[in-house]
């Protein structure tokens, strides 16, 4: 009776910790941009790629500083084609994209000069934060 209630227990375990074929929770991922020239390019295809491989991730592109500005209206890549086109793609497969306000009162820009699917958070650095706090993978591309 013993092994069977060992089975029993290992069991429970294992099914509590998500081993047992039972729905994993979604993978969460913050993607920190702060310099547009070194950064949206590369990190654009990153969440792609990523997206193709888990394709159930969350993720969340945080931006500050000079990072917001391929969110920008008219702003295209060193190739020429407009980063919002990939944006829009990547938003319509999940991908949330943030600006910091606190960004825009600095560089004295307006929430009229972003793209539509650009959203909107007081600091970009708290966000961060709590999204790390919260359980989000973080990457700096």
């Amino acid at each position: 009776m013993k092994p069977i209630r060992s089975l029993v227990a290992a069991a429970v375990i294992v099914s509590s910790l998500g081993l047992g074929g039972a729905a994993q929770a979604q993978d969460a991922v913050v993607y920190h941009i702060d310099d547009t020239s070194s950064q949206a390019l590369k990190g654009l295809r990153n969440i792609r790629n990523h997206l193709d491989v888990d394709p159930k991730a969350k993720i969340t592109v945080v931006t500050h500083a000079f990072g917001v500005d391929f969110l920008m209206e008219g702003m295209k890549d060193r190739n020429e084609s407009p980063f919002s086109a990939t944006v829009a793609a990547l938003v319509n497969r999940g991908v949330k994209f943030e600006v910091c306000e606190i960004t825009l009162q600095n560089r004295n820009l307006k929430k009229e000069q972003f793209i539509q699917e650009a959203e909107f958070t007081p600091s970009g650095v708290v966000r961060l934060a709590k999204l790390q706090k919260a359980g989000a993978a973080y990457i700096k591309p």
